[in-house]
């Protein structure tokens, strides 16, 4: 693979690795109750957006497909830069981050989504809790991606 395609690849790598978990971390907040249904009932308000929806299909049914991408990327990456990249310190904290944020993601976040989607009628406080939970953690993911942001555009030598 000629040079030139060195920042393409890496362009679609990084957009792989942040499309990935970035429905995890929107979705708490773009998922809203709906009031005003017969007898007080809570539902979620999944067919109002085409945003949500398109979160919520990503969520459910593009995550292999990107995650594909994503290991295919980095592949290439790592046969192009050789495995010179493992000397880089700052590179090295950034993955193991990107893998804590992916564990936050699929084992934690994605299985209270389901569940906060699944919450029907008269759960109107427990939506509410659980939402709030959703939405920390959210904070947390998106902290770590900020962190992995600054490690990428320092590089700072760390040992």
């Amino acid at each position: 693979m000629p040079g030139s395609l060195l920042p393409l690849l890496i362009v679609a790598h990084v957009w792989f690795a942040v499309g990935l978990f970035v429905p995890s971390i929107l979705l708490p907040f773009a998922l809203r109750p709906r009031r005003g249904a017969p007898g007080g009932d809570v539902a979620l308000e999944t067919s109002r957006g085409r945003f949500v929806r398109a979160l919520l299909v990503i969520q459910a049914r593009g995550t292999v497909v990107i995650g594909t991408g994503l290991v295919v990327t980095g592949v290439a990456l790592v046969a192009i830069l050789g495995l010179s990249l493992a000397t880089q310190p700052w590179l090295l904290v950034a993955l193991a981050i990107y893998a804590g944020d992916l564990v936050l993601a699929f084992f934690i976040q994605r299985p209270n989504l389901r569940r906060m989607i699944g919450i029907g009628s008269g759960a109107d406080e427990r939506w509410k809790a659980l939402a709030r939970r959703q939405r920390y953690v959210s904070y947390v993911m998106a902290g770590l991606v900020g962190a992995i942001a600054v490690l990428m555009s320092t590089k700072p030598r760390l040992w």
